[in-house]
């Protein structure tokens, strides 16, 4: 918004024109992000525990955590908000990438807050239904890929005078002349699965104090330069990668995205005060898959998001040899103690702060081994 009101005075006022910057307006973004959810967070915290808005625990997980009964959930409205408020004021609103991530972040935070909700009036784990929970990211992503297959002219919208790339192309990391080209309706489905998997994985990393809000704000910053860089021509053409008009309005959302999870983080720190519970996590998830996808990243997301691809993997591989071995041999058995992979941690005796800074810090190396494709090409 601010760009589209002070832009047109910086004739009259050369201080105006900083608007016009990228990197001006992502900073503005980060620090507005990060003051909406410090000042929103203890108000929205106090209306939760009032309306007694409590966490729901699984008595088969750990022990430890019977004692989180009751603490405030659905705190990621105040991710939401701290997100969207700062991208409507900072980023452009005439890009298709701005309304895109923002319906996405909003979309599959409506989605995770019936099923918290559900799960609290309930006063059960189990929240919305499965399939009506995945009916309802499945949507998303039809919706996100049939609007870059039919609305191309919304979705490089910047007159740069520059070529695009076809919708259907997509990068591979480490190659700087590889990529591949998927038939329309192929990939449709293929961003439906993008969006679909990466907003179960966050919301499977969920389940410790802090660690979904860190290891999310880390991949956000990653993905913010990148959208920075693939949105500026010379950068693009001195790294090899594709020129993605418009990126540059993403990396403002997700530098953003960085600050409210950094301001979530205030209060969700060990011990929280305040989980995001599915509001948060699907929502969260959901938005970096829909970011890779608009970036022609998508097999970087696997890189970015290490940490979410290990949680989910794990919970997926204990399914699976448990179900496998429970047929041949009548007995089921399990790879990890417990499942997801930070649960596993716990029951062999990590405190929880140290399974929380050693996932961030993997994080991180993710994140750099992220950015090694850029040169390693």
């Amino acid at each position: 918004m601010l760009y589209h009101l002070l832009v047109p005075w910086a004739d009259q006022n050369l201080a105006f024109n900083v608007f016009r910057y990228v990197t001006f307006r992502a900073a503005g973004a980060v620090v507005t992000a990060f003051l909406v959810a410090f000042w929103f967070g203890p108000s929205i915290i106090g209306r939760l525990r009032m309306l007694k808005v409590g966490q729901v625990v699984r008595t088969e997980g750990p022990q430890t955590h019977l004692g989180k009964s009751g603490t405030p959930t659905m705190g990621g409205v105040m991710i939401v908000l701290a997100t969207v408020i700062p991208t409507l004021l900072w980023a452009r609103l005439d890009s298709f990438n701005t309304w895109a991530v923002v319906i996405t972040l909003c979309w599959l935070g409506g989605l995770g807050f019936m099923d918290d909700y559900l799960k609290i009036t309930r006063k059960k784990t189990e929240g919305l239904k499965g399939r009506y929970k995945l009916m309802g990211q499945t949507g998303m992503g039809l919706v996100l890929g049939l609007a870059l297959v039919f609305l191309p002219q919304y979705v490089h919208h910047f007159d740069t005078g520059l070529p695009t790339y076809p919708f259907a192309w997509t990068q591979i990391p480490f190659f700087k002349t590889v990529h591949i080209s998927l038939w329309w309706p192929l990939y449709v489905l293929f961003v439906t699965f993008i969006i679909v998997g990466c907003s179960n994985a966050v919301n499977l990393t969920d389940g410790l104090d802090g660690l979904a809000a860190g290891l999310s704000a880390i991949a956000a910053v990653t993905f913010g330069v990148f959208a920075y860089l693939l949105g500026r021509v010379d950068a693009a053409n001195y790294l090899n990668v594709f020129y993605i008009p418009g990126a540059g309005e993403l990396a403002i959302f997700l530098v953003a995205l960085a600050g409210g999870c950094m301001g979530f983080l205030w209060f969700n720190a060990h011990p929280a005060e305040v989980f995001m519970g599915d509001t948060g996590s699907l929502a969260i998830g959901g938005v970096l898959g829909a970011i890779a996808v608009l970036l022609k990243a998508e097999f970087l997301l696997a890189i970015v998001g290490g940490m979410f691809v290990l949680e989910a993997a794990s919970v997926a591989a204990q399914t699976l040899y448990y179900k496998w071995t429970k047929r041949r041999t009548g007995v089921g058995r399990r790879i990890f103690r417990m499942a997801p992979l930070h649960h596993h941690f716990e029951q062999i005796g990590w405190h929880e702060n140290r399974v929380i800074i050693r996932f961030w810090l993997l994080g991180v190396m993710f994140a750099l081994v992220a950015f090694a494709t850029l040169k390693i090409r």
